[in-house]
């Protein structure tokens, strides 16, 4: 095009694929002004106007405003510095839209009641801090006093959350699912139960010598018996049995008899709680970790080998 040709707002419409209401729309506003007037007070335009407006319309389909739009093309503020502005809205926009998202999509899969879905959206839309502060509730719940031994120390840190800046939905979904979880006053009371029998077997082995945590012990002898067929009650199962039961009564200082096997099998039993086993799992989800293996399957063996025996 020449650079001295001036055109109508029907011609300047036709270069750029833009409607003569856009344009005059735009030019009313001052963002592309005409160059000069017909005779009969008809607006004209140079050259620039086409790169102006083609500007506009890119910038208008990013989602800019039309005020920041005109300080652009005015050259009042330079264009990487809107784009780079822009850009970290529209990642606040996606994290929220991203967060929303998980929260219908949990109400859809539920069924949620209107309480609940209010209880959901509240949850995902806490600050890390928030959710940090909800967590660390939780967790002093549960290790408040034991947290000072390193071993302790370790499993409050395993089991704390930590949702991605830019989470998918199914880290959001776990998230509002674990949170829920943490508020329930009995699995924090389950919970507490599980570390402060484990705290009890560990200062008995730290008094009587090195011992194997019994949920370990148990596991790693029930899971070759799942795996070879045998059951829980058939006598196949005895010297398996035994070969975890022995250094529990070692470990308590008592005989491997009846009350024993009650009593390991019911510390095996709130071991086996399953909201434990799903606060791992989503606990997993959330922090981008393997799925764990489930030891539900051992324990249950296990507690069943225990029960007939009893």
């Amino acid at each position: 095009m020449d650079g001295d040709t001036l055109y109508s707002i029907g011609e300047l419409a036709r270069r750029t694929g833009l409607t003569v209401k856009t344009i005059r729309f735009y030019s009313d506003r001052g963002i592309v002004a005409p160059t000069d007037r017909s005779p009969a007070g008809y607006r004209r335009y140079n050259v620039d106007a086409v790169a102006r407006l083609d500007l506009v319309r890119t910038l208008r389909e990013l989602g800019l405003g039309l005020p920041t739009i005109r300080k652009v093309v005015d050259r009042e503020l330079s264009l990487p510095e809107v784009a780079a502005a822009h850009a970290d809205a529209l990642a606040v926009q996606i994290s929220v839209l991203r967060l929303r998202r998980a929260v219908l999509t949990a109400v859809a899969e539920r069924g949620s009641t209107p309480e609940e879905t209010e209880l959901m959206h509240r949850l995902a839309q806490l600050s890390e801090d928030e959710r940090r502060r909800l967590i660390g509730d939780f967790l002093d719940a549960v290790f408040g006093g034991l947290d000072a031994t390193p071993a302790f120390a370790g499993a409050m840190r395993s089991m704390t959350p930590e949702l991605p800046d830019n989470p998918e939905a199914e880290q959001v979904n776990a998230w509002v699912e674990l949170a829920e979880m943490s508020l329930d006053p009995a699995f924090r009371a389950a919970m507490r139960q599980m570390v402060e029998d484990l705290a009890a077997e560990q200062a008995l082995s730290d008094a009587t010598g090195p011992h194997r945590d019994i949920a370990a012990a148990v596991r790693d002898q029930a899971g070759p018996a799942l795996t070879a067929g045998i059951a829980p009650a058939s006598p196949q199962a005895d010297p398996i049995v035994a070969a975890f039961t022995a250094p529990y009564a070692r470990l308590l200082g008592r005989p491997d008899d009846v009350d024993l096997r009650r009593r390991l099998a019911t510390r095996l039993e709130n071991v086996n709680d399953p909201r434990r086993e799903r606060y791992l799992q989503l606990l997993a989800v959330v922090n981008g970790w393997p799925a764990p293996e489930s030891l539900a399957p051992a324990f249950d063996w296990s507690v069943q080998a225990l029960r007939v025996r009893t």
